[in-house]
């Protein structure tokens, strides 16, 4: 079983507007590839507090509703399903989320897929944690959503592997002021050990701007490079996954796992 799937990178500001044109730009790119998956960064569509804009509170939900309406109608055009980050409201919290656009399936009435649960500093700051599973199914593949931070914490992905996904997904938002390459190495390291730890395919969207500190990549079930993006340069990533058994290796990580499990 076959799925081509997809990662676009691009500067994600504070501005809705700019943020929904370079996501228009990364989705045809897509179709004309022949991505079924495609995935864009943490909060791409309303941007990243306090480095976009002064706290959550400050993100204008109404159009941001307005441009997730331009997404589930373009997904729903071409066919195809897209993740992207974003500030969401329910109940009077805000949280930092990712959503799921489909012309398959349709997201929930706030169309929140999964809630960040690793809340610090600034998260901590602006958003409330969530509590979904971050789990879902598309075209016979078992997908699990993670975002960023909680790239650092084995438990999240042991969940995945429990749940038997076949590829686990992380959008970031991770850059610094200045050029910083032991950041992007030690991140970079933190998503191929997730990879290898859980027999996982695993893949990761960052924003680009100013300098980029987590990949955007696709890691094999062995924390193989299977192809990356240029930092710091827009750009769509694209692979045709395909399930395979496992390898010798990969098939003992999975016996020890499930009897630690």
């Amino acid at each position: 079983m076959k799925m081509k799937v997809g990662a676009y990178q691009f500067a994600v500001t504070g501005d809705i507007e700019r943020n929904l044109k370079s996501m228009e730009r990364g989705i045809l790119c897509a179709v004309r590839a022949g991505v079924r998956l495609l995935a864009f960064p943490e909060c791409a569509l309303t941007g990243y507090p306090p480095r976009d804009l002064a706290c959550a509170a400050d993100a204008d939900l109404e159009q941001a509703k307005a441009a997730c309406a331009r997404l589930q109608e373009l997904a729903e055009t071409y066919e195809m399903h897209i993740l992207a980050g974003s500030i969401t409201e329910q109940s009077g919290c805000r949280y930092n989320s990712v959503l799921l656009f489909s012309g398959e399936r349709a997201g929930s009435d706030s169309g929140a897929l999964y809630h960040k649960r690793a809340l610090w500093g600034w998260d901590r700051d602006n958003f409330a944690p969530g509590a979904e599973s971050g789990i879902l199914e598309i075209e016979g593949w078992r997908l699990g959503v993670r975002i960023c931070f909680e790239v650092r914490f084995p438990e999240f992905f042991r969940e995945l592997y429990r749940a038997q996904t076949d590829l686990n997904l992380l959008l970031f938002y991770d850059v610094c002021d200045q050029e910083n390459e032991d950041r992007y190495e030690m991140i970079r390291s933190h998503i191929r050990t997730r990879a290898v730890e859980n027999v996982t395919h695993t893949l990761s969207v960052n924003t680009i701007s100013p300098y980029q500190t987590a990949p955007t990549g696709l890691y094999d079930r062995s924390g193989r490079c299977l192809t990356e993006l240029t930092r710091g340069e827009e750009g769509l990533l694209v692979y045709e996954l395909e399930k395979r058994p496992l390898d010798f290796g990969e098939q003992g990580r999975k016996e020890i796992s499930d009897q630690l499990c």
